[in-house]
């Protein structure tokens, strides 16, 4: 009679290499950092992505603020603002602005980073005094600037009669006063620019330049060669958004048609929608206005991204 005698489980040499079971270990599943995500994507889907969705459902609606039954009406309220004259004499208003402010803006506020970058001794005061404007309400800006516009005692006009340039000009107060506005966010928004730009300047390494200036390369050459090729992606960030930015102009030029001024009321895009919503109460045809600016918006931003890329391959 035999017996069957069973070897003893050996362990697995260097010759045999451990089974896939032993050599992985089993993946876990954390989901803490959900729990940091979910905070914010509450809020963002809340405050956000709702009325997002729930002002294009009003789009085809006939929703109003006076408080009657909401009826759906389709493509009505579309129709009706592709032939509103007013609607699209307020987005030329609006693309005007744009076309005016968005240069002064965007150089300016390269002009200003380098210098500040360039200064050593000043740089401080220098990157101080470019920002400050930008973190100022715009409730106390328009203040500050509709006075200086004041026809009469006004500082603007004040120094243009000492310097024997007039000094009598309406400025905000005459019928056609874009250009008062356009100064205004100028002063007020420049800031922004600044930073991105001065920001992407302190990544250019300075060996590039040392090695220039071995070549005997003047300030010029280099800003011209070196600098601005360096500064072209910054440069298309910065006209995105401030293209962006100024086709939702409202705050400043709603502060500043106040108060008497004639500025038109239904001058901006945004301002016409603000009309149509809450003073006609048509909130269904608000919320078509303010989706067609959307899509325009996209459609400009998409449009000089592909232009802007292609122009740097």
């Amino acid at each position: 009679m035999t017996t069957d005698i069973k070897a003893p489980d050996q362990a697995p040499t260097a010759e045999q290499p451990p089974s896939r079971t032993t050599a992985r270990a089993p993946k876990r599943r954390s989901w803490t950092g959900l729990w940091f995500v979910l905070p914010f994507t509450a809020v963002y889907a809340v405050f956000l992505l709702w009325p997002m969705v729930l002002g294009l459902y009003y789009s085809f609606t006939d929703k109003s603020l006076t408080g009657r039954p909401v009826s759906w009406i389709g493509l009505a309220n579309w129709a009706e603002a592709f032939a509103d004259e007013k609607a699209w004499d307020s987005l030329w208003n609006t693309a005007w602005f744009t076309i005016l402010s968005t240069p002064p803006l965007v150089i300016l506020g390269l002009v200003f980073a380098l210098l500040a970058h360039r200064a050593r001794k000043m740089g401080w005061f220098l990157r101080l005094s470019f920002f400050a404007p930008f973190v100022i309400p715009v409730s106390v800006v328009t203040m500050i600037w509709v006075w200086m516009y004041q026809p009469d005692g006004g500082l603007i006009n004040h120094y243009l009669a000492e310097w024997g340039l007039g000094g009598d000009r309406l400025w905000i107060f005459q019928e056609d006063a874009m250009g008062s506005v356009v100064i205004t966010t100028v002063w007020w928004t420049m800031g922004f620019n600044f930073l991105l730009y001065l920001a992407a300047l302190q990544t250019i390494p300075p060996e590039v330049y040392e090695a220039a200036d071995i070549d005997g390369a003047n300030w010029l050459q280099k800003l011209w060669s070196i600098t601005l090729p360096l500064l072209r992606r910054t440069t298309v960030l910065v006209i995105v958004l401030q293209m962006i930015a100024s086709l939702r102009i409202f705050d400043q030029y709603y502060l500043m048609a106040g108060g008497g001024m004639n500025l038109s009321p239904e001058n901006v895009f945004i301002q016409y929608m603000y009309n149509s919503g809450f003073v006609g109460f048509r909130v269904g045809y608000a919320s078509a206005l303010s989706y067609i600016l959307f899509v325009f918006i996209l459609l400009i931003a998409f449009v000089q991204l592909r232009l802007l890329s292609r122009k740097e391959d």
